[in-house]
């Protein structure tokens, strides 16, 4: 059996002297230098073991503050199912409804945005065609829980009462009820969850350290006739949220 990483050996004493109270929640920790002397690693080996409890919610980065024992946070359950769309409106409101959560969302939309290659790849149309690009941040009580960028071709919405997916008489209704408000049919959706590290940008947004651990799902939906009219990149940090899918079964 091979011997374990230092790191990871270090992200266990780390881990049990929270445990054991040592150290308490808001509390910040002894400098990187004075952990590796009294462990007897390098001040690197320190770091990945810090970088390691913070992608895991139990400690957190302040910028140029230090390192403190993160404040008990509970992780949001978010819904991934093809049954969460509903006449009501959006399916995050209705996650956060069962966890007796606040919810709420920031968002900016900017129409006729030329869509970037990847984006083009993925709705079907030619790099450069215009679409409406809204970017959104989620929040349960008040603290981000969950980024996305959504794009729709403007050939799709142009012109119509939901051409801002946040705005006008349709607002915040989710996409499936906005395009069945102007006969678009959506059948299906596809995703595509994989696992990177947080950008800069992503980080400070959701209040997590840089390059920590999150979970980043390619979503397009689909119309009746196989025509995709949403793709979207939903970023939700690791440490914060669990991620369920449910599958209908049908009889």
């Amino acid at each position: 059996m091979s011997e374990q990483p230092p790191y990871l050996r270090i992200a266990d004493e780390l881990r049990q002297r929270i445990a054991e109270h040592v150290w308490e929640p808001g509390d910040r920790l002894p400098s990187r230098a004075q952990i590796g002397q009294e462990c007897g690693v390098g001040e690197n080996v320190v770091r990945r073991a810090q970088e390691l409890l913070i992608s895991q919610g139990v400690l957190e980065g302040r910028a140029g503050s230090g390192t403190y024992v993160a404040e008990p946070r509970e992780r949001v359950r978010v819904v991934r199912s093809s049954a969460r769309e509903q006449p009501s409106g959006s399916p995050f409101r209705q996650d956060m409804k069962a966890l007796r959560l606040q919810s709420d969302w920031e968002s900016r939309t900017d129409a006729k945005v030329p869509a970037p290659a990847e984006i083009a790849t993925r709705l079907g149309i030619a790099e450069g065609e215009p679409c409406v690009r809204t970017t959104y941040e989620f929040l349960a009580d008040g603290k981000p829980v969950q980024l996305s960028t959504s794009w729709e071709p403007y050939a799709v919405t142009g012109g119509t009462l939901v051409v801002l997916p946040e705005g006008g008489p349709h607002a915040g209704a989710g996409v499936v009820n906005r395009m069945a408000a102007i006969g678009v049919t959506i059948s299906h959706a596809v995703e595509q969850p994989e696992p990177r590290h947080a950008t800069t940008e992503e980080a400070s947004l959701l209040g997590i350290q840089k390059a920590a651990l999150v979970t980043h799902i390619r979503r397009t939906y689909y119309s009746d006739d196989g025509r995709p009219v949403e793709t979207a990149d939903i970023v939700v940090p690791a440490a914060h949220c669990e991620i369920v899918y449910e599958i209908p079964i049908n009889r």
